[in-house]
């Protein structure tokens, strides 16, 4: 199995990262990286795989090495230094001193359970959005980490905006490298960004848990809301642990209440549209070099963001207001679909606790 060979500090508990920092199933590729959850912290580690002359290491050395960190948002800018670290650690095994001068330089004081975490808050306590105040997590393709999530899913991620807008359980299988699908964990929680103040007070945060496996299971029991995604397809049996399941480009939910929202209607795919638009002019106007501080990070954060304070600004309005009552004009105001998206908004007003009567009625047989 695997084991913990060296840490700093040497006290801290590391129960399970060993099994965190390396997937389940990567002993079949040759490199990969992977972001965890431990406790209040966050991890990255990179791993590579390498082919030795020993019969006790049956032919293959590998290792990851990772660091922790009590916030995700930053632990990309390491990257580079831990996949040197792994290839040293393997071709030089036993050498920890560019660890430990690393540690020495970067070290900071975890906070207590009892003390404020400094990860950072969520996102709907924000009055204002601005790029360094969401998470920044770049990865080596140019285009980023969100341009590969909207081509992977396309019209899907509107099934997985509202999924994740409603704080579900939503789980994210693929085969080994999992680097890539740590992505997708990330961008998933970026649809749900709400910047009204006041808003969610107790509704769970989306949680990116990134990497699990079999022995975060009584963890994620104890879950109402997260985000993560595994390379064991033991998961796929275990419905209690989730409410939604993604294999590849392929959503489902065995919950028969959230079955419709897994139907793309018209409303879904304006927006789609629409955010197809702006990615296409903010690529023009790269490209003519008239904007080069905007990414797509920031358009893609930006436009689901927008999105969802439109609907939560309408709600609160109409849940304010003397007869509270919700109409299919409201739900068009709000880029909704009144018959498509009613069951969502059904949802929506029951997980955020909002006060309105919804009149939209069902559509009549024929």
């Amino acid at each position: 199995g695997n084991m913990v060979e060296w840490c700093l500090p040497q006290d801290i508990d590391l129960e399970g990262v060993e099994f965190k920092s390396m997937a389940s199933g990567s002993h079949k590729i040759q490199s990969d990286f992977i972001y965890f959850r431990k406790g209040l912290c966050f991890g990255l580690a990179c791993f590579a795989n390498m082919p030795v002359e020993s019969e006790l290491e049956r032919g293959a050395r590998m290792k990851s090495v990772g660091i922790l960190s009590p916030s995700y948002t930053l632990l990309y800018r390491y990257m580079h230094f831990l996949e040197n670290q792994v290839r040293h650690q393997l071709e030089m095994p036993g050498h920890y001193s560019h660890l430990e001068a690393f540690y020495d330089d970067k070290k900071g004081v975890l906070p207590d359970s009892n003390g404020t975490p400094t990860s950072q808050q969520p996102v709907h306590w924000l009055p204002s959005i601005h790029r360094y105040m969401y998470p920044e997590m770049k990865i080596t393709h140019p285009a980023g980490c969100m341009s590969q999530f909207i081509k992977f899913f396309g019209e899907q991620i509107l099934v997985l905006w509202k999924f994740a807008l409603l704080r579900k359980r939503i789980l994210i299988f693929s085969p080994p490298p999992v680097g890539v699908v740590c992505y997708r964990v990330y961008c998933c929680c970026c649809l749900a960004n709400v910047s009204l103040p006041g808003l969610g007070g107790t509704v769970p945060e989306s949680k990116p848990f990134f990497y699990v496996n079999v022995a975060d299971i009584e963890m994620l029991e104890t879950e109402v809301s997260y985000v993560a995604c595994t390379t064991e397809k033991i998961f796929e049996e275990k419905r209690d642990l989730y409410d939604v399941y993604v294999d590849n480009q392929n959503v489902k939910t065995h919950h028969e209440h959230l079955q419709p929202l897994l139907k793309i209607n018209n409303a879904d795919k304006e927006k789609y549209r629409r955010l197809n638009d702006q990615r296409q002019m903010l690529m023009y106007s790269q490209e003519v070099g008239e904007d080069c501080s905007s990414c797509e990070e920031d358009l893609f954060i930006l436009f689901f963001m927008e999105q969802n304070n439109r609907i939560f600004q309408t709600l609160m309005e109409v849940s304010a207001s003397q007869d509270k009552t919700l109409t299919a004009d409201h739900a068009r105001g709000m880029g909704l679909d009144p018959q498509g998206d009613r069951s969502f908004l059904m949802d929506l007003l029951e997980v955020y606790g909002i006060d309105v009567m919804l009149v939209i009625d069902n559509p009549c047989c024929t």
